[in-house]
């Protein structure tokens, strides 16, 4: 993202000049077009500091604000000014007040969201002005928040079921690695004169004692291979498609595939709810709200529904070239339509997938460290028992 300045006319005439942020001119000026501003001159801000998105707890507090002003019937304008008071970091105390008087200026909340696009999640100010005509902006946001949470969530249960095993094996691997470095090479010496010949040794002490030589190049082939595996990581981010590949192993993966899935599904029928409560026809909900799951293959299969709408083709129909969104999915909005009761079938089917990713949080959690644990102990034990396998095969022969 970038920061440009502009000079626009409002439908009335009166001037506007600001900065807002885009990532091309092309973007800024449809960004204006958008606001309903006859657009005079747009251009690169001089000096400008590219600003990075806000972090995920410093959002998270700033939309939970949000929500308790909106309950309470506050003013946004006036909110906002309350909540920036209450902040510490000052670059988000600056936004705050910007955005609020975007707000006093007369500025519709997506819009004045939309000028800071690269500091806020996708289509935060669309969700926000949605929530506001549809009357349940307290609740959307709500429901924003909880989505995040479990996300956090999710995250969490994940490091702290690794973290533990991963001390453990850090330690394991500098103990074997001395261990390999010392003292293998001088007891592999013995056990070659115990045994006569190399070949006479079990495999997999022959296996152990050639490690012992290779330390520094198997280190070093394994920190490559991380250090590839994080470069392909950050460069599949950069596209489209590389993200959709991504997505694509993430959710062939046991446990943890499934809960991503009914975690974005979750989030689209949720907020599919709301766009349609706000107005939105369905063709133009799908996408709106597939937009906000952050997920590149369900804006896809979105987009594929929406166009299948748009021709006049029945939902059902298209569910076999589907991999993310489920044929349950599809039933339940045909049916919703036909019974006139679309908004309520979403949201119930929002809440059921919420509650079967929070069961799998906890699946994954029961399951994830024994797992761990046991791998970390099976590379010790086996190197332990190369050790010390040739000797136990030389007791067993003397008695």
């Amino acid at each position: 993202m970038a920061m440009f300045e502009y000079s626009a006319l409002t439908s009335s005439g009166r001037l506007m000049t600001g900065t807002l942020e885009a990532a091309s001119l092309q973007q800024a000026q449809e960004i204006l077009v958008s606001m309903q501003l006859t657009v005079n001159e747009v251009r690169v801000a001089k000096g400008a500091v590219q600003r990075s998105a806000i972090g995920r707890s410093e959002f998270l507090l700033f939309n939970q604000q949000l929500a308790s002003i909106t309950k309470a019937g506050i003013p946004l304008e006036k909110g906002l000014r309350e909540i920036a008071v209450d902040i510490a970091s000052p670059s988000m105390r600056k936004l705050t007040n910007e955005i609020a008087a975007d707000l006093e200026a007369g500025t519709d909340i997506q819009q004045a969201f939309e000028k800071h696009a690269s500091r806020f999640p996708p289509l935060y100010g669309r969700l926000l002005q949605a929530g506001i005509t549809s009357g349940r902006l307290s609740e959307m946001l709500t429901t924003l928040n909880r989505h995040i949470e479990l996300s956090g969530q999710t995250r969490r249960i994940v490091f702290e079921a690794l973290a533990y095993p991963a001390v453990v094996f850090a330690l394991g691997s500098a103990v074997i690695t001395l261990i390999y470095l010392f003292i293998v090479p001088k007891f592999g010496e013995i056990l070659l004169e115990m045994a006569g010949s190399d070949a006479q040794l079990p495999m997999l002490t022959r296996a152990l004692m050639a490690g012992a030589k290779n330390v520094g190049p198997i280190w070093l082939g394994v920190a490559i291979v991380i250090v590839a595996i994080l470069v392909l990581r950050k460069a599949l981010s950069l596209t489209p498609d590389g993200r959709r590949f991504k997505e694509s192993i993430l959710l062939k993966l046991p446990l943890l595939g499934y809960l991503y899935r009914c975690s974005i599904l979750s989030k689209l029928a949720q907020s599919m709810s709301l766009t349609l409560a706000a107005g939105s026809d369905l063709p133009a909900s799908l996408r709106l709200s597939a937009g906000t799951t952050g997920s590149q293959s369900l804006i896809v299969e979105a987009d594929i529904l929406a166009a299948e709408l748009e021709k006049g083709y029945n939902l059902l129909e298209s569910s076999q070239i589907l991999r993310i969104i489920p044929r349950l999915f599809l039933y339940s909005i045909v049916l919703g339509a036909q019974r006139n009761e679309l908004q309520d079938n979403l949201y119930a089917l929002g809440q059921m997938y919420d509650q079967q990713a929070r069961s799998n949080q906890a699946r994954l959690q029961a399951v994830l460290l024994p797992i761990m644990l046991v791998c970390v102990g099976g590379i010790i034990g086996i190197s332990v028992l190369a050790l010390f396998l040739p000797i136990i095969k030389i007791v067993t022969v003397l008695m």
